[in-house]
């Protein structure tokens, strides 16, 4: 791939990277850190990026593996000398007719719901839901993105979709 394929790529996906940067990181600043770092990477290695396959799932395994190792680092300084995180709210309201406010509210609660289920649940389950849901990628790219067979990429969904309705279930009976 050379630079303008790389070029053309960012253009095309770095919208949905940069979402994807978003449900890993959990804060826009992180997000941000992490969607460079990825397209960094991407300028760095281009050479090996084949543009003929699919290169929305290459740059997804790159952010993937720049934020696992974040993570490690971070859990290995935390044990050295304790930090603490700061906590940003990431609200992404995309377009289309403005709601009214009663509605704006019910659905920015309803997503937030939704986004704190999806965080609390374990890594395993979580990552291939973010893959599924906000890349829409296919079962197989994930898999290899993953590094596991299909077969669990579809358990795992099918295991975390069924966490997430008892978990939601529990919140709407409550209210």
């Amino acid at each position: 791939m050379d630079v303008r394929q790389l070029e053309e790529c960012i253009q095309e996906y770095g919208a949905e990277i940069y979402a994807f940067c978003c449900q890993l990181a959990g804060n826009r600043q992180e997000a941000e850190e992490l969607y460079q770092d990825t397209f960094l990477k991407a300028v760095e290695i281009q050479g090996r990026i084949d543009s003929r396959k699919n290169p929305r799932s290459y740059l997804a395994s790159i952010a993937l593996r720049i934020w696992k190792n974040k993570r490690r680092k971070y859990a290995w300084r935390s044990r050295i000398a304790g930090m603490q995180e700061l906590k940003e709210e990431t609200v992404a309201d995309i377009g289309g007719q403005a709601p009214s406010p009663e509605e704006a509210v019910l659905r920015q609660e309803l997503q937030a719901q939704v986004r704190e289920a999806v965080a609390r649940l374990e890594e395993r389950y979580r990552l291939p839901i973010y893959l599924y849901y906000t890349l829409q990628l296919p079962i197989g790219q994930i898999g290899r993105i993953l590094r596991i067979p299909q077969g669990t990429v579809k358990s795992r969904l099918h295991k975390a979709r069924k966490l997430l309705k008892q978990e939601l279930e529990v919140i709407y009976d409550e209210t």
